[in-house]
């Protein structure tokens, strides 16, 4: 299929393009951008055209960090799958097997114009299983995978003390979480550096493979200024790529964050402080660590925010400091580099998946409606009162 929206004012979120082009024209052919066109340029007869004047053209939204169809909404229990809560490492547990595309939330996601998702596992375990990054439209979560896996959940803190200080088990202390993590790690290193094909594998310590690899980040939970430290300090110790989930004091360590490398996923901050670690949690984070040059992303932590709340997130962000333009991208190409899919997504770019979303104001605008929103150049929702 052959597509030119047309009219709209496109936000590429591009390093390549034009940062803003009023009245362009984005061509899309078989489900990939195959180029803007300005204004004057003259519109191939063969496309299809989609008439975005007087709105918004821009690439869809990412949530980086979500349990989307692992935590169901209006399910129960039946529908939970967050959090294998009886064993504290548990590796080899992949999201892929528990996601069911069949949740509201996906259709929601669609609506608010949310085209991605990196989804996985809850922060009940130290070492809680492995992240996907799909499309959130679709019946089969195999043909919706843009990244599988996508990162190597841990986690920090309260959750996993709460959860096996309970059943009078490790871990107990903050002491303990760090102590297990390494134990892993080194257990996962001295097998995958003497494994020889022929010998057989241990599907435990072959979910490490990727992250030793540097193919996929650890994906560590961490509210409170203390446990993104030991995170930090953990990551450096074995020389692994890290994600800072949630980051609620990184304000605090702006200065440490930085000097580390590992970019943060902040949030969810439209949520209640409903327990100690939180206590800090405020939506200045986001502009804070961005302004100190962190690659920083925005996330609702689905179900915790609702999903389509994200642009709200981000305009909030706003509101408390950050700047437009890098709120914008915390939810788009920000948020594609820090889930290692912005080859794909991320940006109105030629030769990227045609994800693209049509507002009737700006995103952060509490009253702007969505319109239009595509996956792979198909068109996956429409409101009534846009017509094509």
């Amino acid at each position: 299929m052959k597509l030119a929206i047309i009219h709209g004012k496109l936000v590429t979120m591009s390093d390549k393009e034009k940062a803003v082009i009023p009245g362009g024209t984005l061509l899309v052919k078989d489900g990939i951008i195959e180029r803007i066109l300005e204004s004057k340029e003259e519109i191939p007869a063969e496309y299809r055209k989609i008439d975005a004047k007087g709105c918004f053209v821009l690439p869809g939204f990412i949530e980086a960090h979500c349990h989307m169809g692992i935590t169901e909404e209006k399910k129960g229990m039946e529908g939970d799958d967050c959090n294998e809560g009886v064993d504290p490492i548990t590796p080899s547990l992949r999201a892929i097997d528990a996601v069911n595309p069949m949740d509201d939330a996906f259709h929601n996601a669609v609506r608010a114009g949310i085209t991605a998702a990196n989804i996985g596992p809850g922060s009940s375990n130290v070492v809680g299983g492995q992240f996907v990054v799909v499309n959130n439209h679709g019946r089969c979560i195999d043909e919706m995978i843009l990244k599988a896996p996508s990162a190597l959940k841990t986690a920090f803190g309260e959750n996993p003390k709460v959860n096996y200080s309970g059943m009078g088990k490790s871990p107990a202390t903050r002491m303990a979480v760090a102590a297990m993590l390494r134990k892993e790690l080194l257990g996962a290193k001295q097998y995958l550096s003497g494994h020889k094909k022929d010998q057989d594998t241990d599907l435990r310590f072959e979910a490490y493979r990727p992250v030793f690899e540097k193919r996929i980040p650890i994906k560590a939970h961490a509210h409170r200024a203390d446990d993104i430290l030991t995170a930090i300090r953990i990551a450096k110790e074995f020389d692994v790529k890290m994600t800072l989930d949630h980051c609620s004091e990184g304000h605090l360590i702006a200065d440490e964050i930085k000097a580390s490398g590992f970019p943060a996923i902040v949030g969810p901050d439209l949520a209640s402080r409903n327990k100690i670690e939180v206590q800090n949690m405020a939506f200045k984070t986001a502009g804070i660590l961005s302004k100190a040059g962190i690659l920083t992303a925005i996330t609702t932590d689905h179900p915790v925010s609702i999903i389509q709340t994200l642009p709200l997130c981000a305009a909030l962000a706003v509101k408390e400091g950050m700047e437009m333009d890098a709120a914008l991208k915390a939810i788009t190409i920000h948020a594609a580099k820090i889930c290692g899919v912005d080859d794909k997504i991320g940006s109105l770019d030629a030769g990227k998946q045609a994800d693209v979303v049509i507002y009737d104001g700006h995103p952060f605008d509490i009253f702007t409606k969505t319109m239009c929103t595509l996956i792979k150049g198909e068109i996956i929702y429409r409101a009534p009162q846009f017509f094509i």
